[in-house]
């Protein structure tokens, strides 16, 4: 009778533990969803987009905000990163996608074959998108299409114009004065293939343009700085 008492004290025990874990496990998943801003995953109106916009680049054609981020970053933006689709993927798939939690990614921006700009996730925010959180907190990560599938992973010159607008605006509104390219993860232009031995992203042909898109952005802004006085 004793045995049999302590065997269903020790059963009652495990269930108790059970119990409390699984509600804390749950308590953490609510808190974690309350966490999220509430347009992230739908549709926006024109008057939530254009507020948006608004406090991020001003280039941004659409704008599909993505859950799979931390909000808001824990650092200042001192550095950009620039990553491939591997595809032609249209903005508003790729939206679709970053949307998807199983998917655990998602990049502030992103750039089609015709040069338009997509932003999925906020500035002031932290995209999933570099396989390294200390880099993505402080960089803000752009997505580029490709017009070539494989071989260069070549991108159309209107993308990588609207790139470099991209990039000079970001460093313009962030207060970057400078694009530096190392070729390693000291720089303030960095690739995500930096980050990770898994990947090739941004593929040979972005790679090789990555001195001459920090030594033109720089261009751009010591012009734009001297026009208005600053």
């Amino acid at each position: 009778m004793e045995t049999n008492r302590q065997e269903f004290r020790r059963i009652w025990l495990l269930l108790a533990a059970f119990a409390a874990s699984a509600a804390i496990v749950l308590l953490a998943w609510r808190s974690a969803g309350a966490r999220l801003p509430e347009n992230v995953g739908r549709p926006l109106t024109e008057a939530e987009q254009a507020e948006i916009i608004a406090r991020n680049s001003p280039l941004t054609e659409y704008v599909y905000l993505s859950g799979n981020a931390d909000f808001p970053r824990e650092s200042e933006i001192k550095k950009i990163t620039i990553h491939h689709m591997a595809d032609d993927i249209p903005l508003e798939r790729l939206g679709e996608v970053f949307a998807e939690p199983d998917r655990r990614a998602s990049s502030n921006y992103a750039i089609d074959t015709r040069g338009r700009v997509a932003l999925y996730v906020e500035e002031k925010d932290r995209a999933w998108t570099s396989s390294s959180p200390e880099n993505d907190h402080q960089a803000v990560t752009i997505e580029v299409a490709n017009d070539e599938t494989g071989g260069d992973w070549h991108v159309s010159d209107t993308s990588y114009e609207a790139l470099l607008r991209l990039c000079t605006d970001v460093c313009l509104r962030n207060g970057i004065q400078a694009l530096e390219y190392t070729g390693d993860a000291e720089g303030n232009l960095t690739v995500h293939r930096m980050f990770s031995d898994k990947t090739e992203c941004p593929g040979p042909y972005l790679e090789r343009k990555m001195p001459e898109i920090a030594e033109e952005v720089t261009r751009r802004l010591k012009i734009l700085r001297e026009g208005s006085g600053n």
